[in-house]
């Protein structure tokens, strides 16, 4: 049983995921600097990078979720499972799960990384599909975080982290081809595709799938997962990031992204997957398609990315302390059954705000 929660990083995701928390059990939240806004949990200040500060505000605590930039979650994830106290964090970073992946073994506490929206939700989602067939074809997955009403050619706002937009746009796709794991270049692989009347364009990112590639193979003969933007959003980063070479300079590809593309309040979340297949000897294809606005909740305002992010972990944390889940060991998103996740307090808020047709 978990009763106290220590969430790392107060920015758009993590305020929420200690709010959403903070109504079921005792939270407190560390960030660099106190967040202009009251919330209804404990706030520390803290230098997040330093391991005796992490120990100091994890001492008394069972579960510690992590909304922090990817490149800080190793340490944060070995201080936690030393502490025999349970990991979650939203990273899309492949290497990140690789060591977490390795550091889970003979853990006493629960190693769950990639609990957000993508990779999170929509391994849950897709397993959720192909577990309802006897033999699996291919599998889809699709995801974009969008501003509402696009503007420029790059029709895009950072909603979340700048890095983590990057980081999965320069990095190398784990994908299932032909039946076989491979590696296939980010921003590759152009399809369009059309989702409630409004076209998208999708392709090739790193980190969607999170360990997926591993569970199905030799199951599957293509399983891919690709980012959603509006149509001249690729053509636009393949120019920024390879022509203009800022590959190499990532620190100031996110600076002039930054500076460009201003934050919006109106932002929407898109949810595809496709699986086909066989059931009962039958050739068959299931799809899910939703999308999610921004909602209120308690009087605040959250953008859609926010809290379609933070009610996956949430939903994680919730059921591993509910003991739903196993209590130690590394967990895959695609191992927690999609009913499960729906029917809990906070997963059911994907059916509560998903967007009227």
């Amino acid at each position: 049983m978990i009763d106290k929660i220590g969430v790392l990083g107060l920015g758009k995701v993590g305020s929420l995921v200690a709010t959403l928390l903070s109504s079921k059990y005792e939270v407190e939240g560390m960030d660099q600097t106190e967040p202009d806004e009251k919330f209804p949990f404990k706030i520390t200040k803290g230098d997040v990078s330093k391991d005796e500060t992490i120990r100091e505000f994890l001492k008394d605590k069972q579960a510690v979720v992590s909304c922090l930039p990817y490149f800080l979650n190793i340490k944060i994830a070995q201080t936690a499972s030393d502490m025999g106290v349970h990991y979650f964090d939203l990273t899309e970073d492949v290497p990140t799960l690789n060591a977490i992946q390795k550091m889970s073994k003979g853990s006493k506490a629960v190693l769950a990384p990639q609990c957000g929206l993508a990779p999170g939700f929509i391994g849950i989602l897709g397993a959720g599909l192909y577990s309802q067939f006897s033999e699996i074809r291919s599998v889809k997955l699709r995801v974009g975080a969008l501003p509402l009403h696009p503007m420029g050619q790059l029709g895009y706002s950072f909603t979340w982290s700048a890095e983590g937009v990057i980081n999965e746009y320069l990095n190398d796709a784990e994908v299932i081809h032909n039946s076989q794991r491979k590696m296939v270049s980010s921003l590759d692989d152009v399809e369009s595709i059309n989702i409630n009347g409004r076209q998208y364009e999708a392709f090739s990112t790193s980190g969607g799938l999170g360990t997926m590639c591993e569970t199905l193979d030799g199951k599957v003969d293509m399983l891919n997962y690709k980012t959603m933007r509006y149509p001249g959003h690729r053509d636009a980063m393949k120019l920024i990031l390879y022509d203009l070479q800022l590959k190499n300079d990532r620190k100031l590809a996110k600076e002039i992204l930054n500076n460009a593309l201003p934050l919006v309040d109106e932002d929407i979340v898109l949810v595809y997957a496709a699986v086909e297949g066989k059931i009962e000897g039958n050739l068959r294809r299931k799809e899910f398609s939703e999308s999610y606005r921004r909602i209120t909740l308690d009087g605040k305002d959250w953008r859609a990315i926010s809290w379609t992010t933070a009610c996956s972990i949430s939903t994680v944390v919730d059921l591993v302390s509910e003991g739903k889940l196993k209590n130690k060991g590394f967990i895959k998103q695609e191992e927690i059954p999609l009913d499960m996740f729906l029917a809990s307090d906070f997963g059911s808020m994907y059916d509560t705000y998903k967007d009227p047709k």
